[in-house]
Formats: structure tokens, sequence, C-alpha cells
């Protein structure tokens, strides 16, 4: 009875697929397939979009997946390295795919980590759906990329703010990865607080991102494009080089006497035109930095009353007359900023 009733269930069976059109045979497939895809994605067994590691000011959800691997969301990496978002987990498409093929970058990218950035891991996460992700030592395999190309001379100017982001986390995952080596040696790591190495962490990369605080405050460059009447699109988009020949001429030839001689010959420019280091990182914290804050200031206000450039120019001049170099004071640090 068994027999003939599966019989009969199969003929049915065939009965309905032999009724649907190509189409909905093509659909039912293709669901099918993906299906049997989604059985086969990996789960995170640890880690929640709540409690994200923090870096800095910037945070990235990790997991920890069932097979056992530690992985880092893709946009997250993005943000803490200071790329602007593309399509995330898309393949070639996706923003660090594209980074990595840069004529500056590619070279010194392995052909292993180019196709891992290219083929990111899809995963669900504990509250459902899915994300896009790369194991965890992949970010520190793309600093090392960065600074290489940069070590060479060949990282785009326009590359090295994410330059500056990688430098510095490689410091503090160094820092961070001691500490936990020496933890685990000890026996310390079974009783210390959960959040500890989370809060060393955030320790060392404020330490790192103080050390490259901005100078120059934003209202200094919407002035000059005012004064210039040149369209400001913010400061996500490089300005004219010149500008940097303004920025010597009105601060730093204006700042102390002697002082555009001595960052030239501290902080040169290299074959390709760019400089180790931002000239304000040469300065002291005591002295170099006052100075350049309280002039900045007195620049930008002289800037707000001004109806031109050649109006501005005038008041700089009146205010702040260029200094000659007969003397040098004490704005430097005597050991090279890197």
């Amino acid at each position: 009875m068994d027999e003939q009733t599966n019989a009969t269930k199969a003929k049915g069976g065939y009965a309905r697929a032999e009724a649907l059109s190509p189409e909905e045979r093509k659909r039912i497939a293709r669901e099918a397939a993906l299906a049997r895809w989604d059985e086969n994605i990996p789960k995170a067994e640890y880690g929640s979009s709540d409690r994200p590691l923090r870096i800095g000011d910037w945070e990235i959800p990790c997991y920890v997946l069932n097979d056992g691997r530690r992985v880092l969301v893709q946009r997250g990496m993005m943000d803490v390295l200071d790329m602007k978002q593309g399509t995330a987990g898309r393949g070639d498409g996706d923003r660090l795919a594209k980074f990595t093929a840069t004529k500056a970058i590619n070279p010194f990218v392995s052909d292993k980590l180019a196709e891992v950035i290219k083929n990111p891991i899809v995963f669900h996460i504990p509250k459902g759906g899915k994300a896009y992700g790369y194991e965890a030592t992949i970010l520190a395999d793309l600093c090392d990329s960065v600074l290489e190309a940069r070590k060479s001379g060949k990282l785009h100017y326009q590359q090295e703010h994410i330059a500056i982001r990688c430098e510095m986390l490689v410091r503090a995952f160094a820092k961070v990865g001691i500490v936990a080596l020496v933890d685990e040696v000890t026996g310390y790591q079974e009783i210390r607080h959960r959040e500890a190495l989370q809060a060393l962490l955030d320790k060392y990369l404020r330490k790192e991102f103080a050390a490259w605080a901005k100078r120059f405050p934003n209202e200094f460059y919407e002035q000059i494009f005012r004064l210039r009447q040149w369209n400001w699109q913010g400061r996500s988009k490089n300005p004219p080089q010149v500008v940097a020949k303004y920025t010597t001429d009105i601060v730093y030839a204006r700042l102390a006497p002697g002082i555009v001689k001595e960052l030239e010959a501290r902080n040169p420019k290299d074959d390709k035109g760019n400089r180790k280091a931002k000239h304000h990182q040469w300065l002291t914290e005591d002295i170099g930095h006052p100075a350049l804050e309280r002039h900045l200031y007195a620049v930008i206000g002289l800037m707000r009353i001004a109806d031109s450039w050649d109006g501005f120019k005038r008041l700089l001049d009146r205010a702040y007359p260029k200094r000659g170099d007969t003397l040098q004071l004490n704005l430097f640090n005597d050991l090279q900023t890197t």
C-alpha cells in the first residue's frame, strides 16, 4: 500500500513539474540552490553589534564564528582606515578591493591578501541577517602593505591619510599584543577584567591620535577658498597645491624668525615632492604649538573681516609682517618626528 501511495505521489509530482512554466522551474531551482548555499554559511557564535571593538573614536563590529574564525565587519574596517564607503560585500566592486588594486598599493599586496579582500566572508549574525567581514588579522596585513608602499615612496598623496591611520593601528596593536602575551604566559588573563585589553587599546589609540591631532582648523581653509572665490567642498577634497604655499607665507613665515628655513631643512621634500611629516609635527608642545594656535586664530580673525584676497594680505602684512632670519626661537622638537 505504501509503495502504491509513493508511486502515486511521485506521478503527481512529475505532473505538477511538467505543468510549470520554464520561468517557474528556474525560480524554484534558484531558491533551492540558495537554500543549500545558505545552510553552508558560517554563523557568529560570539559577539554582538552592541559590543564592538572600539578603536579611538571608531567602532568595528566583531564576531567569532562557529568555525573559530575571528572576523571584523567590512564596513567597520573601512571606517577605521578612513576610507570612503563603497559598495560593501560585492567582490571586485568593494572599496577595499579597489584600494588594494591601485598602482601605489598593489605591488605591496600579496596575491593571497588580494584574493581574501576580493572575497569577504559572508556569515549570519546573531540577530538575523548576513554580514560581510574579514578575519581580524587581515586588518594588520593591510596596514603593513600600506606602510610598505609609503616607505618605498610609492604612496599617492591622496592616500596619506590612510597610511596615518595604519601607522597608529600597527603601533597600538603591537603594544596591546605584547601585554596579552604576558598575561597569557603568566596566567593573569584568567583573572583580568574582561574589558582590560579594550581599555588598553583605547588608551594607546587615543595617545596616537593625539600625536596626529589636527592643528589647522577647517575655517582656515574655508576662508582661503572664500577670499580666492573658489568653490569650497569641504576637507574631504584636497585643496589646490598652491594652498601649501599660502600656508607657508601666511603662517610659518610670520610665526618666528628663521622658521621656514629651518622647517625646510628638517622636513625636506622627497623626489616626488612629498614631505615625511607635516610641518607642525616638528613644533614643540610647550612653545611651538601654542604659538601656532595663537597665530592661526589671529589670522582667521583678519580673514573674516577681509572682503578680498588682496585686502586680507594688506591686513596681514600690517599686523604680522614676515620675520627675518636674525633670531631663532626654540620652537622645534630635538627629535625627528615620523
